[in-house]
């Protein structure tokens, strides 16, 4: 049986206009790190290239050589600034800093990855060197679902950051991370579904 996470895990569940808690799970990412404005730095297009035929190369490898099959999870990023009103008021996407993510199951070893990567490596060149196989634990996480262009986005995240977090006795603990549901490259902006999660904890009373 072929196995799509987005159905299995919660973590991957969202609704439009309901920031909820959830408890993300321990997960393992092929991930690649850049910086800047991902519609014009070339690192972002280079990472999101190397990144798809590796990954579907260990999804065909772990159907072939473990008899484990699954649906290659939607692309993630985790994205931070050292001034988060870049992500909000000001937007200043050229002080981006960012990690592209694809998750891969718990049963994925680091020599089955190799052995795919070298199977792509002629196709996707030196790029492919810079991903590695990084667990990624956030742990209470608040999370929504955003219906429209990445640019909109703002609104909402201050709603979380400046009203939800602190009305909830929260505190910001990790990257803003973000799970793209569409493919912008077939979907208009105003439809684009994109889960936005921020991790958090709480408060220690004083």
């Amino acid at each position: 049986m072929k196995i799509d996470f987005k159905v299995s895990l919660d973590s991957y569940r969202a609704r439009a206009g309901e920031l909820r808690l959830v408890d993300v799970p321990r997960l393992e990412y092929l991930m690649l790190d850049g910086h800047g404005d991902p519609n014009t730095a070339p690192a972002y297009a280079e990472a999101i290239a190397a990144l798809y035929p590796l990954a579907y190369a260990v999804k065909l490898a772990s159907k072939r050589d473990l008899g484990r099959d699954y649906v290659v999870p939607p692309l993630e990023a985790l994205w931070s600034a050292a001034d988060m009103e870049a992500f909000t008021s000001r937007r200043d996407k050229s002080a981006w800093d960012w990690t592209l993510m694809l998750m891969v199951p718990d049963w994925i070893s680091s020599e089955l990855i190799g052995a795919a990567a070298a199977s792509v490596a002629h196709r996707v060149g030196p790029v492919l060197e810079q991903v590695r196989l990084e667990s990624l634990d956030e742990g209470t996480s608040v999370q929504t679902l955003h219906i429209g262009p990445y640019d909109a986005e703002a609104e909402v995240l201050t709603q979380i950051h400046d009203r939800f977090v602190p009305e909830h006795g929260l505190r910001l603990t990790g990257r803003h991370h973000e799970i793209y549901l569409s493919d912008a490259r077939r979907v208009a902006p105003a439809r684009l579904r994109t889960i936005l999660r921020q991790p958090v904890e709480r408060v220690q009373p004083s």
